[in-house]
């Protein structure tokens, strides 16, 4: 056995590892970036009207002229009281059942808070949206706060999959959320500001010898 090579194996783990996460980290940094620009506020691409998508028993929702948040918030309200399949397997061609997780209550009460809520309030609302995607942005990006930027992000991305994962029409496919939602536990686990990231500098500013952390230092340590 080549002791040389086992060696560097550590070294190389390591090289990987930091290659890798600031990779997946710039890699959900610039989703978010790209989902900035079409609810931009301050009407978050809605148009002067504020129109939602209103339920039709033909084609389960009409469109009523909405556009950007409104359009997309409307179709979770509509969808929300219809059957919500997830996880699907469908493995009837080698004989065996399909497999599926219902999502129908959390749906309902997504649709409840949306049409109680978050629609009658979307001037407000969508600056919180809009904020809350920025902020994922540029804590991936600047590697700031990573772990509350991960946890901004799962909030986010499971909200959109409870209220669109699998809805018929447009459809939209489960595991574009579903992959969110696992890349962004993956960072909260990672912390992955610490590796080419703002955090790395914080906690070794925070963690220098003989500096005793008080309450503010533990917080900010446990969020980078």
């Amino acid at each position: 056995m080549d002791k040389t090579n086992e060696l560097d194996k550590p070294r190389l783990d390591r090289t990987l590892y930091n290659i890798f996460i600031v990779l997946a980290r710039l890699g959900l940094a610039y989703l978010f970036f790209t989902q900035l620009w079409w609810k931009l506020p301050p009407n978050f691409g809605c148009g002067s009207e504020f129109n939602f998508p209103q339920p039709s028993e033909q084609n389960y929702w009409i469109d009523n002229n909405s556009s950007g948040l409104c359009y997309y918030m409307g179709l979770e309200s509509v969808f929300a009281s219809k059957p919500r399949p997830v996880f699907i397997a469908d493995m009837r061609s080698a004989g065996l059942p399909t497999i599926s997780v219902d999502i129908a209550p959390i749906a309902r009460l997504n649709g409840l808070l949306l049409d109680n809520l978050f629609i009658p309030n979307i001037r407000i609302f969508g600056w919180l949206v809009w904020l809350a995607e920025f902020w994922i942005f540029l804590s991936m990006f600047l590697g700031l706060f990573s772990r509350l930027g991960a946890l901004t992000a799962i909030g986010i991305t499971l909200q959109l999959f409870i209220g669109l994962a699998n809805i018929p029409r447009p459809y939209e496919w489960e595991w574009s959320y579903a992959t969110a939602i696992f890349l962004a536990f993956a960072m909260l686990a990672t912390a992955p500001g610490r590796v080419v990231g703002v955090d790395a500098w914080l906690r070794m500013k925070l963690l220098k010898p003989g500096i005793r952390p008080n309450l503010l230092t533990r917080i900010v340590l446990l969020l980078t």
